[in-house]
């Protein structure tokens, strides 16, 4: 039976872990994904005492559902690539709190996100700085077992698979790892998403589902909140593609529903639209 999880940002912004995790039972799903984005709030998720990540574990076990990831997007704000020493100092902080901040949880996979840099100018010596940032990051990870995975982003550098292959061949570590989303892969027109599958199979941890509109000569896309069904993801195919390629991982279901009145009914919309197409495929959904 596949395993299939939805995105924090999916359930209602101001409820309880406990609530988080019976939602996320009721609707049907294996596992959430924590978010600790560029948000002082969630930042601050880092610096829980262990009497706070020990209620959130109790909590996690009466309910059955893991945290099975963190997407670490704080690095946006604080990225590795920063020409502003502090910031980078800052990167290094965050990613190294994130490390112990999973493994006091008993969770294995953080989501990198693939910027060298967001708010600022893009340059030869960002991209050094974020791969030399990601270096000393692996490191410590993997003496914790945790693996880095970079996300497959709405971003240039970062927009395929090849490229990070380009990085992984500089950092020789089973804990660094990629995490596609179909929709980032797919926006992009030099993408072929399905060969980049291909390229990266021996290296996923975890699938995005999300659709997205393309990157086009008129239009910079649209990388969320676009329906399913609604963008240029040929669920279908890419899914056949990854059963193909005997790829039994997770599914992690990205929606930012937490602000809509109707979260509940939008995520139900997006399982009827993926479902169906999970099962085509040949994968066993329940």
């Amino acid at each position: 039976m596949v395993q299939i999880g939805i995105y924090e940002k999916a359930l209602p912004q101001g409820i309880t872990w406990a609530e988080r995790f019976s939602l996320t039972q009721e609707l049907g799903f294996d596992f959430i994904e924590m978010s600790i984005d560029e948000t002082d709030e969630r930042l601050a998720r880092l610096d829980w005492t262990d009497e706070q990540i020990a209620q959130l574990r109790e909590e996690m076990f009466a309910t059955n559902i893991r945290i099975n990831s963190i997407c670490l997007s704080g690095h946006r704000r604080f990225p590795f690539g920063s020409t502003d020493s502090e910031k980078q100092k800052k990167a290094r902080i965050i990613m190294s709190k994130a490390i112990r901040f999973a493994h006091k949880l008993s969770i294995k996979v953080i989501q990198v996100a693939g910027y060298d840099v967001y708010y600022e100018k893009k340059s030869i010596m960002s991209r050094e700085a974020f791969i030399e940032g990601m270096k000393e990051s692996v490191k410590e990870a993997s003496t914790y077992g945790i693996m880095l995975s970079v996300e497959i982003m709405d971003d240039p550098f970062m927009n395929s698979i090849t490229k990070f292959l380009e990085i992984k061949r500089q950092i020789h570590s089973p804990y660094l790892q990629v995490y596609p989303d179909l929709g980032n892969l797919s926006a992009w027109p030099e993408n072929n998403p399905a060969l980049e599958l291909e390229r990266g199979i021996d290296f996923i941890t975890s699938i995005h589902l999300k659709d997205t509109y393309p990157v086009t000569n008129e239009s910079a896309g649209q990388f969320r909140d676009v329906p399913f069904g609604k963008g240029c993801v040929d669920f279908l195919g890419l899914l056949k593609n990854l059963k193909r390629l005997d790829y039994d991982g997770t599914f992690l279901i990205e929606m930012w529903s937490e602000k809509s009145q109707d979260f509940e009914q939008d995520i139900q919309a997006a399982k009827e639209y993926l479902y169906p197409k999970l099962k085509e495929a040949g994968y066993d959904v329940a």
